[in-house]
């Protein structure tokens, strides 16, 4: 072979075993994913449950909400460990404002109780079968 053509797998080899900065996961990433997981682990331990703290923190990761909570419920499990009140309040629902479209009522198409029927008051053989 050429010298060429050895040199490809042998620089390949190389750099397949060091660390080229820049080129790992992102730490903003992985300091996201841990805020969240402690987000989760201080809600379970606020005895708060896991879909208010979804709502409560909405633009951390669900999943990694979810791992700290899991993580801290079970490590209070394991150690017995009371959890504590919220000295904040908790969020409340805002209310849904409901809107009733008032209809108008046509004075001139009103049914009376004793309207004809548009068959002059003939009965039909489909009637009387009901």
């Amino acid at each position: 072979m050429t010298p060429r053509l050895l040199l490809i797998p042998a620089i390949a080899l190389l750099l397949a075993a060091c660390d080229i900065p820049g080129m790992g996961p992102d730490p903003r990433i992985a300091q996201r994913e841990a805020d969240a997981k402690a987000i989760g682990g201080a809600c379970r331990h606020a005895l708060r449950g896991i879909e208010d703290c979804y709502r409560l923190n909405e633009k951390a990761s669900k999943t990694a909400v979810f791992d700290g909570w899991k993580d801290m419920d079970q490590y209070m499990r394991d150690n017995k460990i009371e959890g504590q009140a919220p000295t904040v309040g908790v969020a409340v629902a805002e209310k849904e404002e409901i809107i009733e479209d008032k209809k108008p009522v046509d004075e001139g198409k009103e049914k009376t109780a004793d309207a004809r029927p548009r068959n002059g008051g003939k009965t039909s053989a489909n009637s009387e079968r009901l």
